[in-house]
């Protein structure tokens, strides 16, 4: 993690080329045109939510439509290709996910590769995962869950909100650190796994932090930790992984910009000095705590090694758990 005076370090900067920026960010287009930011999933979630206040900003803040459009379908390799296909001339952005990175591990015959055909602009932001369990099993931290796996091995069953998602590997990622075994039961999304949970039908639960919380505000079930670097500000009295004996853990889903691979430099650093203010401001702050993300930003280098750094940490845990999709 870089020092805090790096980041505002950059921050700075941000700043600095903000009004150079305020210039239309897509030079090569014709008056009139507009970006297009491409999700890759259905409308209404989280991720949506985010982009589309992202577009709102640089909207404002560079002097041109921005326009979200959601093409959703294998995981986001659908929406992701798109993107990889489009012009590189600024007009196309894809507002990325974790499925950007890990999906070459799950996935035969991707039709893109996401080192050739990405360029990176910005992280956005962090989301941390949260394992709950119901209240039958009388589990209330991690260390309960740990030691009743251990002891009573395939005894507990594991949901998630889908299979090959962050919560899932997420999950898995931490049975290994932790040396248990949970049977994995997938579902389609997070409605119908918190209906089962509440009905004591499923043991555990990996699913998205923001999604769990009104439940674990309301006393419905108990949380067991949580996967990010810190805390919950929305649950403080929830510890992470980290603080239950496994320093350094982290494990989140995450929001970047990226766009095709040959879009001029220009635009990818004005991009990310408007994306970098957005963050900074009281408005995106405000936005992202909505939904309990955690604002990243950085330059486009930082971006390309985190991403890297992704590749190396779950490549080898999507493997050695055999997660594939067809």
């Amino acid at each position: 993690m870089q020092p805090i005076s790096h980041w505002a370090a950059v921050i700075g900067l941000a700043a600095l080329a903000l009004p150079d920026a305020m210039e239309p960010a897509c030079a090569q287009n014709s008056p009139g045109r507009f970006t297009t930011i491409v999700v890759a999933f259905p409308a209404g979630g989280p991720t949506d939510v985010l982009a589309r206040a992202v577009a709102a900003d640089l909207a404002d803040k560079l002097g041109q439509q921005f326009v979200v459009e959601n093409r959703s379908g294998a995981g986001g390799n659908v929406g992701a290709a798109a993107v990889a296909k489009a012009a590189a001339d600024g007009s196309t952005l894809l507002f990325a996910t974790t499925s950007v990175v890990n999906n070459r591990f799950m996935y035969k015959n991707l039709p893109f590769d996401t080192d050739r055909d990405f360029v990176p602009i910005v992280l956005i932001s962090k989301t941390p995962i949260v394992l709950v369990a119901s209240p039958a099993t009388g589990i209330k931290n991690l260390g309960d869950l740990i030691a009743y796996a251990k002891a009573n091995p395939g005894k507990l069953n594991l949901g998630t909100p889908g299979h090959g998602t962050a919560a899932h590997i997420t999950a898995e990622l931490l049975q290994r650190r932790a040396g248990f075994t949970l049977t994995h039961v997938p579902y389609r999304g997070s409605a119908p796994m918190i209906a089962d949970l509440l009905g004591n039908q499923i043991d555990v639960v990996s699913d998205l932090l923001p999604t769990q919380i009104p439940q674990l505000k309301a006393g419905k079930y108990a949380g067991i930790a949580v996967t990010g670097a810190a805390r919950s500000t929305a649950l403080p009295d929830l510890a992470t992984v980290a603080e239950n004996g496994f320093p350094g853990f982290e494990a989140t889903s995450w929001n970047a910009l990226l766009a095709p691979t040959g879009t001029p430099p220009d635009v990818v650093a004005k991009l990310n000095a408007a994306v970098n203010a957005y963050l900074a401001s009281d408005k995106g702050k405000q936005e992202l705590a909505k939904f309990d993300m955690l604002a990243a930003g950085g330059s486009p280098e930082d971006l390309r090694a985190f991403m890297a750094a992704e590749v190396a940490k779950w490549g080898p845990i999507i493997k050695a758990a055999n997660i594939a999709i067809e």
